[in-house]
């Protein structure tokens, strides 16, 4: 491995024919970068499409209800019902698995919003009355003051934590947010906190131009009672909620006199069933992009092989020369076995550099240019690389195999008569 002269032979074999070296590495050169390519693209599509789930807590669902389809317990098909905070505690007494169970109520609507009044200015807003969970849940940056706590909760104080965008929209620039009021609906809430929420998905706007109170001050504010509009409840770490929501229906159900078949009555967004989709969607496509990498890197090391069986031939005589002055077939097949693997490497390095190199340029173009909608940061680990380097070694090694053994089974007095 280490001796000059061998090295200097292998350069001087590889070199000899510059034409046709050049287009057996690109065989390999291709399917590398091929693999690279396609896992890069296939990890920008998955980061974009994950994007779309926000910071929220993946293992999570989002609870709310809907009308009744069909008659039980005297009770008629077609009627509506609320949820209240008896459910809520039933919940999280029944239910071990839960971590969190957070109540909420809103006024406005996704395409609407409250009456919120500073001085002179208004706005159109989501209002939120939740529990301190709901950070945890729903994971939001506080850039000036703090948020919610169960002193606001338990005292039901009027307090606000607001988007950046209702700042823009409320207050001058520079001007003083933390402690000043704001009127939802008439009632005085001082804000104590200013939150930003990151999405690619574009709405990420829209997610700065909300509000959050505590739920008992919003229930006591607006005369919600003890009703509850809807629940985000998440589970602990190791249990699936898709596994347990259906004890969650049941419960509530019973409490409102549901019958236990009617599918329809509880509405709900399951949040770690679609990541699932999502999950297994992209292992899918990272698979396909493995095989087909592999296919066309496999195509390039066939290619290598061939070559090193003309090389092979072409050297029939210089063989038969050495196993006559004592060289063992060990050394023979090394010889071949090291020209394979060089070849195959030096062609996949070059494969892998160009792949990051235009990774690194896409990557740059998008930083660039305004945000593309489920793509982002495509790239591609040292794990994939550490795998595409073993690859590579193995294929030299199997491209060289059948061709060093053809060299030594040459006999020398035969290789020593060929011309």
């Amino acid at each position: 491995m280490f001796s000059r002269d061998k090295w200097n032979e292998i350069l001087e074999v590889l070199t000899t024919n510059w034409g046709r070296t050049l287009l057996t590495a690109f065989g390999v050169f291709w399917g590398i970068f091929i693999l690279i390519l396609l896992l890069a693209a296939g990890k920008g599509l998955e980061n974009g499409i994950k994007a779309d789930f926000g910071n929220i807590a993946t293992n999570t669902m989002f609870m709310w209800t809907q009308t009744v389809t069909k008659s039980y317990q005297g009770m008629s098909k077609g009627r509506s019902y609320s949820y209240d905070l008896k459910d809520v505690r039933d919940i999280k007494n029944n239910i071990d698995e839960l971590r969190f169970v957070s109540p909420r109520n809103r006024l406005g609507g996704f395409n609407g919003g409250s009456n919120v009044i500073r001085g002179l200015k208004t706005g159109g807003f989501n209002v939120y009355g939740d529990y301190p969970e709901i950070i945890k849940q729903e994971p939001m940056d506080i850039t000036r003051g703090r948020f919610l706590n169960y002193n606001d909760i338990d005292n039901k104080t009027k307090v606000a934590i607001i988007g950046e965008g209702v700042v823009k929209s409320l207050y001058d620039m520079g001007e003083e947010v933390l402690g000043t009021y704001i009127k939802i609906n008439g009632v005085n809430f001082m804000v104590i906190g200013t939150y930003a929420k990151k999405t690619s998905n574009g709405d990420s706007e829209e997610r700065q131009k909300e509000i959050y109170v505590p739920f008992t001050s919003f229930s006591q504010a607006f005369n919600r009672g003890d009703k509850v509009g809807w629940m985000a409840i998440t589970a602990n770490d190791g249990t699936p909620i898709t596994d347990i929501k259906e004890q969650i229906f049941d419960l509530v159900k019973k409490n409102h006199k549901i019958h236990p078949e009617d599918k329809r009555a509880v509405g709900h967004f399951d949040i770690y069933e679609r990541f699932q989709r999502v999950e297994n969607l992209f292992m899918a496509l990272k698979i396909i992009a493995y095989f087909v990498g592999t296919l066309v890197l496999l195509s390039g090391v066939i290619g290598v092989s061939n070559i090193m069986l003309i090389v092979v031939k072409e050297r029939t005589r210089e063989i038969g020369i050495r196993r006559a002055v004592g060289a063992t077939p060990g050394k023979i097949r090394g010889q071949i076995l090291i020209e394979s693997v060089f070849l195959t490497i030096i062609s996949g390095m070059a494969g892998i550099a160009f792949g990051a190199l235009l990774i690194f340029g896409l990557n740059y173009a998008l930083d660039m240019s305004e945000p593309i909608d489920m793509f982002a940061n495509p790239s591609v680990n040292l794990g994939v690389i550490t795998i595409a380097l073993t690859i590579l070694i193995v294929s030299g090694l199997l491209a060289g195999l059948i061709p060093a053994q053809n060299a030594i089974k040459v006999k020398p007095i035969e290789a020593l008569r060929t011309e």
